[in-house]
């Protein structure tokens, strides 16, 4: 009787460290945890819509509508707002890290999870 358990452990044991392995190929490549509570999103912003709104969400970036041109960093200011208030930070906790004069940026999302971040931009993406 004491074979089996050890056998359903080892098999448990396996099963658990074959999820943590897979956990990570879940979440597309534009978003990356870059520290234990940082989250980097890969960002193709569209200024000067009508509305903020998530359009894409690929594994090469997420595509961000923005309302507000792209000058004088009225654009930048408006996507850091929008990413706070979808993810549910506060605005400090989101800054960009690069592309600041790219339609192309990288954004990075302080104290936050990954799955977190997934999970707030996939509920308000308009790509289903």
């Amino acid at each position: 009787m004491a074979p089996p358990p050890n056998i359903k452990r080892g098999k448990a044991k396996a099963d658990t460290q074959s999820d943590a392995a897979s956990v990570p190929s879940t979440y597309p490549a534009c978003i990356r945890l870059v520290s234990p509570s940082t989250v980097a999103i890969t960002i193709h912003a569209k200024p000067g819509s009508k509305i903020a709104t998530i359009t894409d969400l690929s594994e090469e970036a997420v595509g961000v509508q923005i309302d507000a041109p792209a000058k004088d960093g009225e654009a930048n200011a408006a996507l850091l707002d929008y990413i706070s208030s979808v993810i549910g930070v506060k605005r400090r906790q989101v800054s960009i890290r690069s592309g600041s004069k790219s339609r192309d940026k990288v954004v990075l999302v302080e104290e936050v999870s990954l799955q977190n971040v997934f999970d707030a931009l996939n509920k308000v993406c308009n790509c289903h």
